[in-house]
């Protein structure tokens, strides 16, 4: 996975609903079924963080780095706002992650230039 990616959201701290936001399609490498399904649940979920930072993460792996600066830049600015657990494990805001994953779309695309 590209470093983008490594942001991918996992779910949100234990006691809070949790949604299907394709952290497992993701990690499994298949980043067009996660675009697929992130899309559909985007209708019902139009500013979850969560499902908007790992759409972003997916177009970020199919090489569509506008679409991903999008998708993060909706994350940044939802109305909605929780901590997140990231691949890695740690915990962060979902503002934080969303930052933290557009610099590291910015950083991947210079690197590329």
């Amino acid at each position: 996975m590209t470093q983008a990616s490594s942001l991918a959201i996992i779910g949100s701290p234990a006691g809070t609903e949790t949604n299907d936001v394709a952290f497992e399609t993701l990690a499994g490498g298949n980043a067009s079924q996660a675009v697929h399904d992130l899309e559909a649940l985007r209708a019902q979920m139009p500013n979850d963080p969560a499902l908007l930072i790992n759409l972003g993460s997916a177009y970020a792996e199919l090489g569509q780095a506008d679409r991903a600066e999008q998708c993060y830049r909706a994350a940044m600015e939802s109305d909605v706002r929780y901590e997140l657990e990231l691949a890695d494990g740690s915990w962060v805001d979902s503002r934080r992650a969303a930052r933290q994953a557009l610099r590291d779309l910015t950083s991947e695309n210079l690197a590329l230039n």
